[in-house]
């Protein structure tokens, strides 16, 4: 018995360690001023919405759903409108190699057979994702960097969520809630 508590323990804590008050809700708000035109943010937002919708498919372990999800997710990627974006070469030339970077990885995830390498695949999806929000200082919505630790044998995987709650989809049927919320992106500026 001490055994079991012993082994339950650490991963009781490793998956409620989340100091951010879990939120259902997105939080959004009218009077934004973005630094982006409307044309492009909409773009990013579907690549978002996209990539959202790959993640919840994770969850539900449906491989068709997860195939047509990433289909979508690199149609939104291909059709993101960086041409509008209104930084310095340098940003825009890393902001345009990051998304080559996403639409190549999805193409990978979709050519898996397997829903475990395709989680690894996931993985790498969110770093890019991650590091573009950055790059373009995408203003119209906090984006949260979210973790499991007990991911792949304990080594540990990230995705992206627009609300703080947790739902993991790397262990869904395990520990749906295992994660903390390691990070946000909040570049929206008030009127």
């Amino acid at each position: 018995m001490k055994k079991i508590l012993f082994f339950v323990l650490p991963i009781f804590l490793a998956c409620n360690s989340s100091e951010v008050e879990k939120s259902k809700e997105p939080i959004k708000q009218n009077n934004i001023v973005s630094v982006n035109s409307e044309e492009f943010n909409t773009s990013f937002s579907l690549i978002l919405k996209k990539y959202y919708q790959l993640k919840n498919t994770f969850i539900k372990e449906d491989v068709p759903i997860i195939l047509k999800a990433a289909s979508e997710l690199k149609l939104a990627a291909d059709s993101l409108k960086l041409n509008l974006l209104s930084i310095d070469s340098v940003l825009k030339n890393t902001a345009i190699f990051t998304t080559k970077n996403l639409s190549d990885e999805v193409v990978g995830l979709i050519g898996e057979t397997n829903i475990e390498n395709m989680r690894k695949s996931f993985q790498i999806i969110t770093s890019d994702i991650y590091d573009l929000v950055r790059i373009v200082k995408y203003d119209k919505d906090v984006i949260y960097l979210q973790h499991c630790p007990m991911a792949f044998n304990n080594k540990g995987a990230d995705w992206l969520s627009n609300v703080a709650e947790i739902e993991n989809p790397y262990l869904p049927k395990q520990m749906l809630d295992c994660g903390e919320v390691k990070d946000s992106v909040d570049y929206r500026k008030y009127k």
